[in-house]
């Protein structure tokens, strides 16, 4: 997977008018860490439009005087993929593990994203090394055997790798985070395939149930929320003896990856 490259001029121009904010600050502000989130997938160049609309006294995260950040995420999963089958199929028990890494300022953590009530999205994390080069610490062993199970962590193994470049917004009065990923790649660690896709973005907000402003925002240009997980689209897009399940049709109309013509594995009995 190559580097992810830096945003487009047009869209920097019109993030450079407004304000910082602070990491520590928006933590405090809006933390998230249980919410619900919508995803858009927009065609780059468009970005600029969506910038030049957002509501004044929109705020962008800066670190050391940098506003887009790369990110590099490792999900793990469990040989019969069970992560990826209970989310695609949507049922209640769905989760993920990922580690995480933050390339510009080195911080590095073990997530778990868990279903929570009215479809919101609940999110825990412990500093952690790369689980593919370290494996899972005691401490993200005691992460996920709470939120998930113990009989999961004996099972889990790192099996895709995402990379992009995020760009986050905290809009004024309220908590609501926005945000932007550009030059997103995918690598099977199992096969060592690769994707990628420069030419979308993928816009997603993170509120409380209430729509937000940038929602309603992208509702007026045409954009509607999608399926999309970074980790399903992955999995389904490089592995072909996975069912697409949920992310069948952002996978054809966003993502241009066609179902594959076999058919599908037979689904376990009940």
């Amino acid at each position: 997977m190559t580097a992810p490259a830096a945003q487009a001029p047009e869209a920097l121009g019109a993030l450079e008018a407004l304000g910082p904010i602070g990491l520590d600050e928006l933590l405090l502000v809006a933390p998230l860490q249980t919410r619900v989130d919508r995803k858009y997938v927009i065609a780059r160049r468009d970005l600029a439009n969506v910038f030049d609309e957002l509501p004044r006294d929109t705020r962008v995260l800066e670190l050391d005087g940098r506003r887009e950040m790369t990110y590099r995420s490792t999900y793990l999963d469990t040989p019969d993929r069970r992560s990826y089958l209970t989310s695609g199929r949507s049922r209640r028990g769905r989760w993920k593990v990922r580690g995480r890494l933050y390339l510009d300022t080195g911080g590095s953590f073990l997530e778990t994203k868990t279903a929570g009530p009215r479809g919101q999205t609940v999110k825990r994390r412990v500093a952690h090394p790369d689980p593919v080069e370290c494996g899972i610490t005691p401490a993200g062993a005691a992460l996920i055997t709470e939120t998930i199970g113990a009989d999961t962590v004996r099972d889990l193994e790192p099996v895709l790798t995402t990379a992009y470049r995020r760009t986050t917004l905290l809009l004024p009065a309220g908590s609501t985070r926005v945000t932007i990923d550009v030059d997103l790649g995918w690598t099977s660690v199992i096969t060592g395939k690769d994707l990628e896709r420069t030419s979308i973005a993928v816009i997603e907000t993170k509120t409380g149930s209430t729509p937000s402003a940038v929602d309603r925002l992208l509702w007026s240009h045409g954009h509607r929320p999608v399926r999309l997980s970074k980790y399903g689209a992955g999995m389904a897009a490089l592995h072909h003896e996975l069912p697409h399940l949920k992310w069948h049709r952002a996978l054809d109309r966003h993502l241009n990856v066609r179902p594959d013509l076999r058919p599908n594995p037979p689904r376990s009995p009940r």
